[in-house]
């Protein structure tokens, strides 16, 4: 179901050229980027960590999360 400003704003395209249509898709692609996925984020943000720093990284840290977050007891 389409609100009064989605109307408003089809009505207003339909009523433009196919070439002012165009500009419109245009601009609205640069409002809206594309997605990224959850893994690409990921790996933007893991990319400023230096080489030297995943050494620090303990090697059980999936199993003793708790441990290393909350300080829990070791599994």
């Amino acid at each position: 179901m389409e609100t009064d400003l989605e109307k408003i704003i089809v009505e207003k395209v339909n009523s433009l050229t196919l070439e002012q249509q165009e500009k419109v898709l245009e601009f609205v692609k640069e409002l809206a980027p594309p997605r990224r996925t959850l893994w690409e984020m990921w790996k933007e943000k893991l990319k400023d960590i230096p080489e030297k720093e995943w050494d620090n990284v303990p090697t059980d840290a999936s199993i003793n999360l708790d441990h290393y977050l909350y300080g829990a007891p070791k599994k």
